[in-house]
């Protein structure tokens, strides 16, 4: 086994992976920014090492640095956690060519499930259904109406190199694909640097049901069972739990069969997850596969009792995949996050009181007095209940949150709270649509006891058609002046830093076309036009760092 590990990492997650490096003997060292220098991962790992300032792309994502700090620290590999660099192929393909263990897949694995329209290839060639949809990147407009008018509206635009809900849009009617086209093409620039698309049938009030599965370099693999993430907000997942409610047993074992088959297919090592979408009638669809651990993966570990991280730093020694895989009660898990759960924006501040709750799993990040700053991700910690039953799972984590108290920083946990409350979730009657069929805005308002929350409490959310997943907010506040509402200003939402400045003075913008892209805590969020308008002034450069509220960009309709 390793002697010792770099985890290029931070928050929640290194914290995890030095917990069963600990458990099986092996030195830990983290990669820091000088921003994260006193943070919790740092104070309990056996070395640190700092390589590079706050802005991620200068240090997280910085892959010299990186390889630079494994060969200081004398590494011998490099466990990558979820996110940054993960499912980078270049970074793992240069982890090979410097000696270094990669703790995840193989590169050609993660640059082909990367792409999602040669990852729908791959899978229905293994025999795994796929939604309806292109073959691969669209080369025009006019093919993506021919298309569309081939399978059926509604469909659904996406970045072919997305994800997490950018680069894409639900299109109903004929009218509406143009514009939309246009748009996704210009955030996907925006996020991901590529303009490539591709569009399938979008399923009506579907559930997100992923599979997990481990494989090893001999061949051998193997499905520990699915997780249900239905409960969504814009494509990103706030409840998950394990198994999946009100599954038939064929819909399960198609489901588990098609995963395996689709890492087969691309001889997969390490842990990854293989995702579907489920309809009404039980019929399932692969959607993509995530090369790397996911942030849910707890409740597959409570269920089955095998430790993933484990497994990653075996598979990656050149062991032999040896579990016995026994599915046992029920899992849920809830993300505590420094954010406002009105609008879900991150948020800042030093967490003055920090009371996490016991008897269930908590996979935190920080601990009292520790600051959440603006340059990553907000969450506080992870919240997961186990129980012989799903009802009984559901009333341990419902009294884990009303245990949990936090000050100092405004975070979800009131709409965390409604959350696991709410007897459609309880039912196990969920789909992606859930929070646009029970928006908590027409919910009876919640009451707490004590604090800023006392009182009612309202969730803004926008308003789309029936059953479709809530779409991509405008992403700066803005305020209009003029008798005709002929002029408004965009402010930042929140603290962060201008990475792609996208517009100038005179352009002509379309209704929700990208004018800049605005780094915060590890997301990247493009701020849009709220209508068609010219350019009047842009307030802002670059590399600059702006406080919340800053004006970014003046507009006249």
């Amino acid at each position: 086994m390793f002697q010792k590990i770099l985890i290029a990492n931070r928050g929640e997650i290194a914290l995890r992976i030095l917990r069963t490096c600990r458990e099986m003997g092996i030195r830990a060292v983290v990669a820091h920014s000088t921003a994260d220098a006193d943070s919790l991962p740092v104070r309990q790992a056996d070395g640190s090492i700092c390589i590079g300032p706050a802005e991620a792309r200068s240090s997280y994502l910085n892959v010299p640095a990186i390889i630079s700090a494994a060969a200081i620290t004398d590494s011998e590999a490099i466990h990558p956690g979820y996110g940054l660099l993960s499912e980078n192929p270049a970074f793992a393909e240069i982890c090979r060519a410097c000696g270094i263990t990669f703790i995840g897949p193989s590169p050609e694995a993660i640059r082909l499930m990367g792409d999602k329209a040669q990852a729908r290839q791959m899978a229905k060639q293994a025999g795994a259904p796929v939604v309806p949809g292109s073959k691969g990147p669209l080369d025009s407009l006019e093919q993506a109406q021919a298309l569309a008018d081939e399978i059926g509206y509604p469909v659904i635009v996406k970045a072919a190199a997305g994800g997490g809900g950018r680069g894409m849009r639900i299109v109903r009617e004929p009218d509406m694909l143009a514009r939309a086209f246009t748009t996704c093409q210009a955030e996907a620039v925006a996020a991901f640097g590529s303009s490539e698309l591709y569009l399938e049938k979008f399923i009506e009030e579907a559930r997100h049901v992923e599979v997990q599965v481990l494989g090893d370099r001999s061949g051998i693999r193997v499905h520990l069972g699915e997780r249900d993430c239905s409960v969504q907000r814009r494509h990103q997942k706030l409840l998950e739990e394990s198994p999946a409610p009100a599954l038939s047993r064929e819909t399960r074992a198609g489901l588990c069969k098609a995963a395996l088959a689709v890492a087969n297919a691309v001889n997969y090592v390490s842990a990854g997850t293989v995702e579907f979408l489920v309809d009404r009638s039980g019929r399932f669809y692969f959607i993509e596969m995530n090369t790397r651990i996911q942030v849910e993966h707890p409740v597959t570990e409570l269920v089955t009792g095998v430790d993933l991280v484990a497994e990653q730093l075996r598979i990656a020694n050149r062991e032999r995949l040896d579990v016995d895989v026994t599915l046992t009660g029920h899992a849920v898990e809830v993300r505590l996050y420094a954010e406002d759960p009105r609008s879900f924006l991150p948020q800042a501040g030093r967490l003055e009181r920090l009371r996490l709750p016991h008897g269930i799993r908590v996979d935190a990040g920080v601990e009292e007095g520790d600051e959440v700053g603006v340059a990553y991700d907000p969450m506080i910690a992870k919240l997961i209940a186990h129980g012989p039953t799903r009802d009984e799972a559901f009333a341990r984590l419902h009294d884990a949150l009303a245990e949990t108290e936090v000050a100092g920083v405004v975070t979800n946990l009131p709409f965390l709270r409604w959350l696991v409350s709410h007897p459609a979730v309880l039912a196990g009657r969920t789909t992606t649509a859930f929070l646009t069929d029970f928006p908590p805005l027409a919910e009876p308002p919640l009451r707490l006891p004590t604090g800023p929350w006392d009182g009612a409490w309202r969730l803004n959310l926008p308003s789309p058609p029936p059953h479709s997943p809530p779409d991509v907010d405008e992403a700066a506040r803005g305020s209009r002046s003029g008798d005709g509402a002929e002029q408004s200003a965009l402010t930042a939402p929140m603290p962060g830093t201008v990475i792609r400045v996208l517009a100038k003075e005179g352009d002509r913008v379309e209704h929700r076309q990208p004018l800049l892209v605005l780094e915060a805590m590890k997301m990247e969020t493009p701020v849009v036009s709220p209508y068609e308008a010219v350019v009047r002034s842009v307030h802002v450069a670059e590399g600059d760092r702006v406080a919340g509220g800053a004006v970014l960009v003046e507009l006249e309709e």
